[in-house]
């Protein structure tokens, strides 16, 4: 018996320690890094993991087209946002009360995953990797509202970076790493692993004590109608109009030239494994470096300039990808010019997001961020639809030359920006 006391004292004595641990400031960025980590996992098993395995069990390239259709969750996200700012309970945390059971929603949907067999059944599998996105993007919800509540305006470009490298790492875990694991442990076993994955964020954050963010409302104010009201009055604040234009189209010319890259690169006689080395590994290993010196810039700097910067110096090498269709491209330069491209791109990604934050209401935290970050997918992805036909009709160097030109043009509203205050 006192041993067992004994025990339980220990045990008791340990969790204290943990729940201290993560009080500090430092131990915040690293459950925010945590979190968008273990939502990056399932988008990167889909976007690159999923076409591999299903192809590899011989499924037909017609079902396999209809596999981005299961990131609809990420698009939608906003409809249902709404009920994650309303529906809490104050004692067990505004955020916490969501994220817990979504993490562990998710780690039994991919558990859930290792199961299954394409072969047999191949829309249960696709249910869960639907299931998997819906949880991790209904989490994405709160964990960018809990951002919003504990980070302070100094500590916006390090809880952005972790956002940004955090979600980055979760994809080139289950889309590259896990992939290639994927020969010595199964198809089941990369399941099983990422499940295991998003058990560490989850104990990340049942030790985290959530307290009460100043900004938060009363009760009684909580109700669907006035989160959607504010979020209306916020569109409507004086420069509000020239942030939601410069979030939609910063990345835009970016895009139309990422998509035909890699086309391009195959029509200048590269092969699919330079490509991929290049672009994948290289350039994604550039994307991170640039993201985390994005979150410093965003800290020593002000989160404006730091914005300025990055949108300034990203366009170089968006105009060297356009020189290359000018000379004869050689691997020496498409690598160098992809790392440029994948760093610069990754320091305004985290000044970007850190921007976004800093012109969220508090009070509706989850639901007004959640409506900007879809507005910086919904603005990029004309560019990526578009590129194509625009290809087709001005080739690869006026399409490229555009996309340069779209990138310049949005510099214009850089000092409109700079009259935005935080809100």
């Amino acid at each position: 018996m006192a041993s067992l006391l004994q025990s339980l004292c220990r045990i008791w004595y340990l969790m204290k320690t943990l729940e201290r641990a993560f009080q500090r400031k430092s131990a915040r960025v690293t459950i925010l890094f945590l979190l968008y980590f273990s939502q990056g996992l399932p988008f990167g098993f889909q976007a690159t993991a999923l076409p591999v395995y299903l192809r590899s069990q011989g499924i037909s390239l017609a079902a396999i087209g209809f596999v981005s259709a299961l990131a609809a969750p990420w698009l939608f996200k906003p409809l249902w946002a709404p009920l994650v700012d309303r529906f809490y309970s104050r004692r067990f945390g505004r955020r916490k009360q969501w994220i817990i059971p979504l993490q562990l929603f998710l780690f039994l949907t991919i558990l859930l995953a290792s199961l299954i067999s394409p072969e047999e059944n191949l829309m249960a599998l696709l249910a869960a990797v639907f299931l998997m996105n819906l949880f991790a993007a209904t989490q994405d919800i709160a964990v960018d509202g809990l951002a919003v509540d504990i980070l302070e305006l100094r500590d916006l470009g390090p809880g952005n970076a972790a956002q940004v490298v955090g979600y980055k790492a979760g994809m080139i875990i289950s889309g590259g790493l896990l992939v290639w694991l994927s020969d010595f442990i199964g198809w089941d076993g990369l399941f099983i692993v990422m499940a295991l994955l998003t058990l560490i964020p989850l104990c990340a954050i049942i030790f985290y004590r959530e307290g009460r963010a100043q900004h938060t409302p009363a009760a009684g104010d909580l109700r669907i109608g006035w989160i959607i009201r504010k979020a209306v009055m916020a569109f409507r604040l004086p420069g509000a109009v020239w942030v939601i234009v410069f979030i939609a189209g910063y990345k835009l010319g970016e895009s139309m030239i990422d998509i035909m890259f890699k086309p391009f690169l195959i029509d200048n006689g590269f092969s699919p494994s330079q490509i991929g080395l290049w672009i994948g590994t290289y350039g994604m290993a550039a994307s991170l470096a640039g993201s985390f010196l994005g979150g410093i810039l965003a800290a020593r700097l002000s989160i404006f300039r730091a914005l300025s910067l990055t949108a300034i110096v990203r366009v170089l090498p968006l105009a060297l990808e356009w020189w290359l269709t000018l000379v004869q491209p050689t691997g020496i330069m498409v690598i160098g010019i992809t790392i440029a491209e994948h760093f610069f791109g990754g320091m305004l990604t985290t000044a970007m997001f850190a921007f976004m934050m800093s012109q969220v209401d508090r009070s509706i935290g989850a639901t007004h961020y959640t409506i900007l970050a879809a507005v910086e997918v919904i603005g990029k992805s004309p560019g990526g639809f578009a590129s194509g036909m625009l290809a087709e009709s001005l080739g690869y160097s006026g399409l490229f030359f555009l996309g340069v030109v779209l990138s310049l043009l949005l510099l214009a509203l850089l000092p409109k920006l700079g009259h935005v205050q935080r809100r």
